[in-house]
């Protein structure tokens, strides 16, 4: 490969987003438009993508195999796109991810998908160690309200906090893989 960046799409599974077993993942419509553009924008510039696909155990919304458990339709995954499945937040850990990465040379790894506050933030957090060059899409990960935050305090927060020692976040439209 060329270039050393890669797209990491982490978790973007249709129970996150068809209110089946869950509630729909706060702002579901922007999020998912976000990670579609991106994409598009990757699969223009010849980026390889990566699939983070969540394992959840029996009657999980992501339970593996069931309806939830699959990539969101409007993605439009290829046979290019390398998946990798997970059963923890961290989306290095018993994975193939790391060795994926190694063999494509990639150095740059965008972040976007689910959950800000579980998934995202560990491998944002784990990539950094790791020794990549991280660049968290700031509009394009997502999570639900808690207890005692919204969604959109929980994304603030994590793009902050995120930002300060271990990913650039940017916004989508600034996102230029050809950089």
């Amino acid at each position: 490969m060329g270039n050393s960046i890669v797209l990491v799409i982490i978790d973007m599974q249709t129970g996150a987003f068809d209110g089946k077993a869950i509630p729909p993942v706060a702002d579901a419509e922007n999020l998912l438009a976000n990670v579609v553009e991106l994409t598009i924008k990757a699969r223009e510039a010849n980026i390889p993508i990566i699939f983070v696909q969540h394992n959840g155990e029996e009657g999980h919304p992501f339970e593996h195999g069931s309806a939830g458990w699959y990539i969101h339709p409007d993605i439009n995954q290829t046979n290019q796109d390398i998946i990798i499945q997970k059963t923890t937040p961290d989306s290095f850990y018993k994975t193939d991810l790391q060795s994926e990465l190694d063999q494509l040379g990639i150095k740059k790894i965008i972040i976007a998908g689910l959950q800000t506050e579980y998934c995202i933030d560990t491998t944002c957090r784990r990539a950094f160690s790791l020794g990549y060059d991280v660049i968290l899409t700031g509009d394009a990960h997502g999570t639900w309200d808690r207890e005692n935050l919204t969604a959109p305090q929980i994304i603030l927060h994590h793009n902050t906090i995120l930002r300060e020692w271990f990913a650039e976040v940017k916004e989508v439209l600034k996102i230029d893989f050809n950089q």
